[in-house]
């Protein structure tokens, strides 16, 4: 865990910030972004995805445009506590798919004085909220909300409708099986 040398060093400097939307809205290129930008800052910075987001590779982030950056795969929110150790900034991509202690730990770094950059969906294909996304989104300080395109309309769309039949929660695809819809799209697709 955190030393309280640590705690010391940076108290007061912690952060949480929330990256949220639809699938293709840009979350993960917007998370690249940041934690480039802190690199080029000067600042040490960790990566960490789940462990099951093995999609375009196995240990980068990758967005759909193809931007990338090394991360270090975790099969619980747990492990980051432990490998999260004299950094700057932690930044964490796919949030819904980690374990619901993911919220106490954000909480933990940003208190220890850890930037904390997080994101993930915000709603499952059901447009219920998603995992941990609920938490981390009230205890957050910065929140951004970002939007991909209706695939049916062309308006602001902020749910992910899963195309293919199955019921299970977590379903990892891309366009192969989910697209982006307006509010209007999909409670007329779902209704």
């Amino acid at each position: 865990m955190f030393l309280e040398n640590d705690m010391e060093r940076s108290r007061g400097r912690g952060w949480i910030e929330v990256i949220c939307g639809s699938m293709f809205s840009g979350k993960t290129e917007e998370l690249i972004r940041r934690l480039k930008r802190a690199r080029i800052a000067g600042l040490k910075v960790e990566i960490f995805k789940p462990a099951i987001d093995v999609r375009y590779d196995e240990e980068m982030v990758v967005s759909h445009d193809a931007n990338e950056i090394m991360s270090t795969p975790v099969p619980s929110s747990s492990n980051i506590l432990l490998m999260a150790n004299e950094v700057d900034v932690v930044g964490i991509d796919e949030a819904q798919f980690f374990d619901l202690e993911l919220p106490n730990v954000c909480n933990q770094m940003a208190n220890s004085g850890i930037r904390v950059i997080v994101a993930g969906l915000d709603m499952d294909f059901k447009g219920k909220p998603f995992g941990p996304m609920p938490a981390l989104l009230a205890t957050a300080e910065y929140i951004t909300k970002v939007h991909a395109v209706c695939m049916r309309c062309g308006s602001l769309a902020q749910y992910s409708h899963r195309t293919i039949l199955d019921e299970k929660l977590v379903v990892l695809g891309e366009t192969d099986a989910y697209e982006p819809l307006c509010r209007h799209c999909y409670y007329k697709e779902n209704s």
